[in-house]
């Protein structure tokens, strides 16, 4: 068997482990899922897709050995700022990922990370030569980007490929073919079962896969189905400078970190956007600064639990001090040590235009030390408003859900919360009918919506969910390296 091919057949066992770094380098690819007529679809070139499939193929089969991989990774390591672009993989040329004033569609679903995560898969795509077009029917590539916290929101893409099916069938054969990506948190969770179940998707993108996205579509322009889903214990798209999707915006979202530790018991999140990682407090600053001189009046500072931010990119940030939590809190992790918190950066982005507001989502009540509260009481360009997710009010249905405190240690975050920041003002998230929930958790639940007044609230039912048995893999091997 070609070296390469055994890396392609268990790209898992690369997931959590030393080569994470070099995850962009590997490829898997399908079947060609569609046969294409040599006289159907022209290359720029002039030609035939059949060609171009062969011709793939043929460098594909004399393509790169596991040295390859290794080198790369060796390189990586001792370049780890390098701007530099890298070079393009043996299967393929420099002229092959270059978009050619393509059009691209995108769609986005979901939270607002989503949004962000839009915004930097079109900036990595238009460095590429891809032109954005907000007109379906003249798109050549469609990309959705996907959630996958609730069963709805997979089963809306479900029903949103079966209409862009029709598209695809009815797309001229005298133009370039329509290609459809699902980018996001249910090309991470489901993978290949997408590929499987609808043959007209043609790429996979996980949320830490979007820097691959010119060399997936140039896979995908050969005929194959090109995926990538690995996860990285690093990316964090800190050198992408986001596209926004609305030239008149005065607002926008800047993500601080992704992926999260918490493992609530509910969550997609850890297993959809990875381990949890910041960016450099540098890189933040730099973005929220150039958005300030383009005249935006507000920024969101985005993650999945945004205020556990820690910055360790910097040797002189890795000091012993352990991380402050909220009174009578506690965590599923070994409790982190050192760096810059969310305290520091929250000060350094409020102190860039004191005319800038300044919001944060979303956080997690856990980690809400004094220094966070004392600092949005003083800016007042820091917005008094306060997120916080409490799920439920009963004291066993918080337990069986892994969040790390009681109703009561909550209920006192809430007092303690309104008494630094007077006129604050709260809302948070609450699930109900939860494994095993009683009708007295319910009523438990509803007694802390009354007691604690909420200014706003987002209420969910359970949604029940098809067990993963790669989660459950995973899961054996992520926590007890996370407890």
């Amino acid at each position: 068997m070609h070296p390469l091919r055994r890396v392609l057949q268990a790209p898992r066992s690369l997931k959590w482990g030393p080569l994470s770094s070099v995850s962009c380098l590997l490829l898997r690819t399908c079947r060609a899922h569609c046969s294409v007529s040599s006289t159907s679809c022209l290359s720029p070139e002039g030609q035939s897709s059949e060609g171009v499939q062969r011709d793939f193929s043929s460098r594909l089969a004399a393509g790169p050995t596991f040295q390859h991989f290794l080198r790369n990774a060796s390189d990586l390591q001792q370049k780890p700022s390098s701007p530099e672009v890298e070079d393009p993989p043996p299967y393929l040329t420099g002229d092959e990922l270059l978009g050619r004033q393509r059009k691209v569609y995108l769609e986005t679903y979901g939270c607002q990370m989503n949004v962000n995560d839009t915004e930097i898969a079109w900036s990595i795509l238009q460095k590429s030569g891809y032109l954005r077009t907000s007109n379906l029917q003249e798109a050549d590539v469609i990309l959705l980007v996907t959630c996958s916290i609730r069963e709805k929101a997979e089963q809306t893409i479900w029903n949103r490929l079966h209409q862009l099916k029709a598209l695809k069938t009815k797309r001229q054969r005298s133009r370039v073919p329509l290609r459809i990506g699902i980018l996001g948190c249910m090309a991470e969770r489901l993978k290949g079962e997408i590929l499987n179940r609808e043959k007209m998707v043609d790429l996979l993108a996980g949320p830490d896969a979007y820097r691959d996205l010119p060399r997936l579509l140039a896979v995908v322009e050969s005929g194959q189905q090109a995926a990538n889903v690995l996860l990285s214990l690093d990316e964090t798209y800190a050198d992408v400078m986001p596209v926004q999707t609305s030239p008149s915006a005065t607002s926008a979202f800047v993500s601080i970190m992704r992926g999260c530790d918490n493992m609530c018991s509910y969550c997609i999140v850890p297993f959809t956007r990875g381990r949890e990682r910041s960016r450099p407090v540098a890189s933040i600053l730099d973005e929220v600064r150039k958005l300030s001189e383009q005249g935006l009046k507000e920024v969101t500072l985005l993650g999945q639990n945004v205020n556990s931010f820690q910055d360790n990119s910097e040797i002189q940030f890795n000091n012993a001090v352990s991380t402050n939590l909220s009174r009578g809190f506690t965590t599923n992790y070994k409790t982190k040590q050192g760096g810059l918190r969310f305290s520091h950066l929250l000060d350094q982005v409020s102190r860039i235009d004191p005319e800038m507001r300044i919001r944060f989502t979303s956080p997690h009540p856990k980690d809400f030390p004094d220094e966070v509260l004392q600092l949005i009481h003083e800016r007042h360009n820091i917005c008094k408003q306060i997120h916080l997710p409490a799920q439920s009010g009963s004291n066993r249905v918080l337990d069986a859900m892994r969040r790390g405190y009681s109703r009561e240690a909550y209920v006192a975050l809430v007092h303690h919360i309104r008494e630094c920041i007077p006129g604050v003002s709260l809302s948070s998230d609450f699930i109900t009918g939860f494994c095993g929930e009683t009708e007295d958790d319910h009523l438990q639940t509803v007694s802390l919506l009354r007691e604690v007044q909420y200014n706003a609230g987002f209420l969910f039912a359970y949604s029940m969910r098809q067990v993963n048995p790669e989660w459950e893999t995973i899961s054996i091997i992520l926590l007890p390296a996370w407890d």
